[in-house]
């Protein structure tokens, strides 16, 4: 960054404020849209997790249960999103769910059953990264399943749901979107990153060359579990960090918590970034 005055100490000790460290950047340096929208995305994000504090509390005091499930493809950013939701939580009534895949025990099981048994009690949020929707595309793309146990789990998917959701099961449904083009970059950046290389994987590879094969059943599971009780989000993930701050404004917005009305940011999503599938299936 070319700094045309140069920022001193006595710069900084003037500033009281974000608002104020962004426009004296703003007035010290050439090219300061980088910097201010660091320093932004990181002001708002500390704003918002604050609110997801008050909401947690709020949902163990009123002994609610919530189930955020994050699907989408490899590298649609899962994972940093999830991150960023469970920071500062409370690990006592928050929980991460990353299965493995089926043992041989549980193949021989109700497809459901490993997954009910992961389900929040009351009082706790718990994040699936990825979750029972593994059947309705990661499965039959890559040859996992037999194609009577994937039309098998489309029909019982809303009648599974619904029974949570009559039960007081409030479950939020993320889809992460990205493009083509997209994912291919985050893949080469993680090839070329030693501490994300872990995540790179044969699977990975494959999620290029049968890209519209994961198109076609993304949407067949869009058309056939997208319900007004438990609908699916779409978040445009292309823009890594909007797609974490309207993430966690989609789900503040779903409940009236304590201390809501105090927040000092903004708690509806912008629906540019984050829409409803626009078929339903009631």
């Amino acid at each position: 960054m070319e700094i045309k005055k140069g920022l001193s100490l006595e710069d900084f000790q003037k500033v009281n404020n974000i608002n104020e460290l962004v426009a004296l950047i703003e007035e010290k340096s050439e090219n300061s849209n980088k910097v201010k929208k660091i320093i932004l995305y990181d002001e708002e994000l500390r704003l918002l997790q604050i609110e997801l504090v008050k909401l947690q509390r709020w949902i163990s005091k009123n002994n609610k249960r919530v189930a955020i499930i994050f699907e989408g493809r490899d590298a649609a950013g899962k994972g940093g999103n999830i991150r960023r939701f469970m920071e500062h939580l409370n690990p006592r009534s928050s929980r991460l769910v990353a299965l493995n895949k089926p043992t041989e025990i549980e193949k021989g099981q109700w497809y459901f059953q490993r997954y009910i048994k992961e389900l929040p009690n009351p009082g706790e949020i718990v994040f699936f990264d990825r979750s029972w929707y593994n059947r309705a595309v990661v499965e039959p793309v890559m040859g996992f399943c037999k194609e009577q146990q994937y039309k098998e789990f489309l029909l019982q998917v809303p009648e599974f749901e619904h029974m949570m959701y009559e039960d007081g099961v409030v479950i939020i449904k993320f889809w992460l979107s990205i493009t083509k083009d997209e994912q291919l970059k985050r893949f080469e950046g993680r090839k070329e990153t030693p501490l994300k290389r872990w995540k790179f994987s044969p699977v990975d590879k494959k999620g290029q060359i049968l890209w519209n094969k994961y198109t076609h059943y993304k949407e067949e599971m869009f058309s056939k579990t997208h319900t007004s009780y438990s609908p699916w989000m779409i978040i445009k993930t292309n823009d890594k960090k909007a797609a974490r701050l309207e993430a966690i404004r989609h789900v503040l917005s779903h409940f009236n918590y304590d201390g809501k009305a105090a927040a000092k940011t903004v708690l509806n999503p912008d629906p540019n970034v984050v829409m409803r599938y626009f078929r339903s299936n009631t």
